[in-house]
């Protein structure tokens, strides 16, 4: 089985915090990106959005386009528009080959509000799951049709953030959509990260790789702090700096026999946490972690 091992820009740059690398130029993401090791990348604010310059940036530093945020509504919006705003983004992806398209649900998301603590997060009836996940099922094979596979992606502050919440997801949607593993969104919200892995397996078709610096954790006050107040104080690192144990999350994967990207994420202050050696540190704890549980890493 084979793995590919590519970075977030996230750690460089921060869409949501532009005080976090705001000035640090995109070719100095990708050049250190390369250099700790990775063959991909997936898409941030600072990218091109046309196909030309695009890939040319990417040729430019031997980096294959992976995947990229999508900021999903369709706890709120209907289908046919939803496809409508996809298109643009779905379309740059399938003519650069990227794999998968990242469906994040932000309809009155708090993920991006530091004025809005956790607990404002969004909460859906459990009856409406079966409608939602008759539409996301809908977008997901369009994704399908043009090339480029959905994975959805749990996310703190948003109306999928739990176990609970991601369980009523996959169980009222179809194959088409695939779910993407964020080890650190997973253990923030209270999840068993195997756990998930053992029973929706299957289904993931993307990982993203974050870690969790327990101390910081254990200080989190959902009724105050917000989602970005928590990324301020350091909640989020790369593997082999956190608490999760990448050995038992590999061999999970494995067992399930997924193969493809694993991207590591980790949303830090740059001017703490310097990307590139945090690339290294991360690079270095899941290559062993993959090659013992049975992997190839793809060079």
């Amino acid at each position: 089985m084979e793995l590919k091992f590519g970075m977030s820009p996230v750690s460089w740059s921060n869409d949501d915090l532009p005080q976090l690398g705001g000035d640090t130029p995109l070719e100095t993401c990708l050049r250190e990106t390369r250099l700790a090791g990775y063959t991909g990348t997936e898409i941030g604010g600072k990218f091109p959005r046309d196909v030309k310059p695009l890939g040319k940036v990417l040729a430019e530093h031997d980096l294959k386009l992976v995947s990229g945020w999508y900021s999903g509504l369709l706890l709120h919006n209907d289908l046919k528009n939803e496809l409508e705003r996809v298109k643009p983004q779905l379309a740059l992806f399938a003519a650069l080959d990227a794999p998968v398209l990242v469906y994040g649900e932000t309809w009155e998301t708090v993920q991006n509000r530091q004025d809005q603590p956790l607990d404002n997060k969004p909460v859906l009836p459990e009856s409406e799951f079966v409608a939602y996940g008759e539409r996301l099922t809908g977008l997901a094979e369009y994704c399908v049709s043009q090339g480029v596979a959905l994975a959805f992606h749990h996310h703190v502050g948003s109306g999928v953030e739990t176990e609970r919440e991601l369980e009523l997801t996959m169980a009222n949607t179809g194959d088409a959509v695939g779910l993407l593993i964020d080890t650190g969104h997973l253990l923030f919200a209270g999840g068993d990260i195997v756990a998930v892995i053992e029973r929706y397996g299957h289904r993931v078709n993307h990982v993203h790789a974050k870690d969790i610096r327990s101390e910081v954790l254990d200080t989190v006050d959902r009724s105050r702090d917000s989602f970005l107040d928590c990324v301020l104080r350091g909640v989020f690192t790369v593997p082999g700096d956190g608490m999760i144990d990448y050995y038992k999350v590999m061999r999970a994967l494995a067992e399930k026999k997924y193969e493809g990207w694993i991207i590591v994420e980790a949303e830090q202050d740059p001017a703490e946490a310097d990307p590139y050696e945090y690339a290294c540190i991360g690079y270095a704890a899941l290559e062993p972690a993959a090659l013992a549980a049975g992997y190839t890493i793809v060079p």
